[in-house]
């Protein structure tokens, strides 16, 4: 489970609660922007819901604009591979803990502005590094027990020195962070606002005019329009060139076409209003035998780096004076017996039969396949295969017990029920989720399965933190201290055990478990390993005592697949990239 911040091609994941997939555009409105497609290149994808700010420290979607938008010093192409980005080259000292960067001459922004190595010292000691900036992407920069931060400095107009406070192993991947214009921001940051509050907190929200958006990546926000779409523009100053010295990227313009129905999408794929679709497993068969007429390629990157889970809600705090969780519930969630026994009783080979039609596989750790430091069952991970014989003793010897209706039951009588929330309107979630409340029946356990708007989903989980389970899925990549955020119980995506967000009202009575700390702890350890080997044993630790006591039920990991028109050319699809990821070295052909 990793929420990746220091990727151009996936920023911030916080959760993937979004998945990219193709939409066309409808009625008057595909024949303007086709009648005007006429005039520049472009490709439309499409994505599940708005973009819920322009403002990249305060985001925890994905997707979101500032893969498109935002570059930082380096980057990580679609294979995990570190790359020059704004920073053309750095050194290491010996004692690996002195950094200096050297950006690229003659960098400017997207309105022309000179990007110096101001920019990058404003973007980390007033953004990234000040605490009066709630973002998550400072839980990543945390380093040791102390969680101290790195110390960064200017040493002329065109290198900046970090300093970590001990090494550090994964910072080079974490330098990926976008960087923000001074000479745009830098007053928000130091005005106050009525409450004493930065006012950059309400900064470029997504009623800021798309021309006052200030970029560095390879495109600029154009327009956007509530519930409609997003549209993208080339970026003239933007850095890359070709080998021939041609500016990058090819294509003018991106849209994003915003849609809440899967089904809509491939209905207009078919149509071939759009150039791109996450092929979803119900309807893979159909495209594959459409590939040659529509003039598309499937592409398959093999099993997708993220994750599908549920999870139930372990806090055990109050605010003002009314449990987050009904303590009832709260004491079941809370037992590891239930928790195993649940994940006992979900047969996930059967949502791969069904919900993904074969083209999935099981997922068992919170590491991606693709990373050095997965750890597989051939290697030891405990996994829980389907055994409802197993999830019943587990109930049984926790104190539950059945009536004669063969319904589950506390110790005090109580009916075992709970509410199971996801997305609405991602058809693969909401399917599994509907698994999930057939699978738990069979043990007696009643799941109220609600998918719900994306947006109220969010504030439950982030503000209110009043909820019981939810079925969700988080980003993956290479790099496991990119989920320091979700693995410390300090962070802001450790969600099934959140701590109150900065400003919000204060939890009472908010435990954490040894089990909680002691992966905090090895995460701290293995970002400080330099020993590859050390390391590997270290977060092997990690993936076994988050299998034992089970903070997430993880199900299936579908694979990364994706239909791409064919009039796009240099596509280099990975699982971890999937098909857009290079997309500055895109180009269109006529069909």
């Amino acid at each position: 489970m990793m929420a990746i911040i220091s990727k151009t091609w996936r920023r911030w994941l916080a959760f993937l609660l979004c998945a990219i997939c193709a939409i066309a555009l409808n009625g008057c409105n595909q024949l303007e922007l086709k009648t005007d497609a006429a005039q520049v290149s472009q490709i439309v994808v499409s994505v599940l819901s708005d973009p819920k700010t322009f403002n990249y420290p305060l985001n925890q979607e994905s997707p979101s604009i500032f893969g498109l938008t935002y570059e930082g010093l380096i980057t990580e192409n679609g294979f995990g591979e570190i790359e020059p980005a704004l920073a053309e080259s750095w050194e290491i000292a010996e004692d690996k803990q002195r950094i200096v960067f050297n950006l690229r001459p003659g960098l400017k922004w997207s309105d022309g502005a000179p990007l110096t190595a101001d920019d990058v010292i404003f973007t980390y000691n007033d953004i990234y590094l000040n605490e009066a900036i709630p973002t998550d992407a400072r839980d990543v920069l945390r380093i040791g027990e102390s969680r101290a931060l790195p110390t960064v400095r200017k040493l002329d107009e065109r290198r900046i020195e970090f300093t970590t406070p001990e090494p550090f192993a994964p910072f080079l991947r974490t330098i990926g962070l976008p960087i923000l214009p001074a000479h745009a921001l830098q007053k928000s940051v130091k005005t106050k606002d009525q409450n004493g509050k930065p006012k950059f907190l309400t900064t470029w929200g997504i009623n800021t005019p798309p021309n006052q958006i200030i970029t560095n990546g390879p495109y600029k926000l154009e327009n956007y329009a509530t519930n409609q779409r997003v549209i993208f523009r080339r970026n003239p100053y933007y850095w890359r060139k070709d080998a021939q010295g041609n500016s990058q990227p090819y294509i003018e313009r991106v849209i994003w076409q915003i849609v809440e129905s899967t089904d809509t999408s491939l209905l207009q794929f078919r149509s071939g209003g759009l150039d791109s679709i996450g092929v979803q497993p119900d309807y893979f068969s159909l495209l594959k035998h459409e590939e040659k007429r529509g003039k598309f390629t499937i592409y398959n990157g093999g099993a997708a780096a993220g994750t599908n889970f549920i999870s139930f809600n372990l806090n055990q705090g109050s605010r003002n004076g009314k449990p987050l969780v009904d303590p009832i519930k709260s004491r079941w969630f809370n037992q590891v017996e239930f928790r195993q026994a649940v994940a006992y009783a979900i047969d996930r080979q059967r949502m791969i039969n069904n919900t993904f039609r074969g083209l999935g596989t099981l997922q068992n750790s919170p590491i991606s396949v693709q990373s050095p430091y997965y750890l597989s069952p051939e290697e030891g991970l405990k996994v829980y295969d389907y055994n409802l014989e197993k999830a019943r003793k587990l109930l049984v010897d926790a104190g539950f017990k059945y009536n004669s209706s063969n319904e589950l039951l506390d110790a005090d009588g109580n009916r075992v029920r709970f509410t199971l929330i996801t997305n609405a309107g991602n058809k693969i979630r909401e399917a599994l989720g509907s698994q999930v409340k057939q699978d738990l029946s069979k043990i007696g356990i009643q799941v109220d399965f609600n998918p719900i708007a994306f947006g109220v989903l969010v504030d439950k989980l982030s503000n209110t933190l009043e909820w019981e389970s939810y079925l969700l899925g988080l980003t993956g990549g290479v790099e496991p201290n990119d989920g320091a955020n979700v693995w410390s119980p300090e962070g802001g995506l450790h969600s099934f055990n959140q701590k109150p967000e900065q400003g919000q009202p204060q939890i009472e009575g908010r435990k954490v478990y040894p089990w909680e700390e002691e992966i905090g702890n090895l995460y701290i350890q293995g970002a400080r390993e330099l020993d590859e080997a050390k390391r590997k044993e270290i977060y092997a630790k990690t993936q076994q005592i988050t299998q034992d006591n089970l903070p997430v039920i993880y199900l299936i990991n579908s694979l990364a697949t994706s239909a791409v028109r064919d009039r796009i050319q240099g596509v280099k699809y990975t699982a971890l990239g999937g098909a857009l990821w290079n997309i500055h070295e895109l180009k269109l052909t006529e069909e």
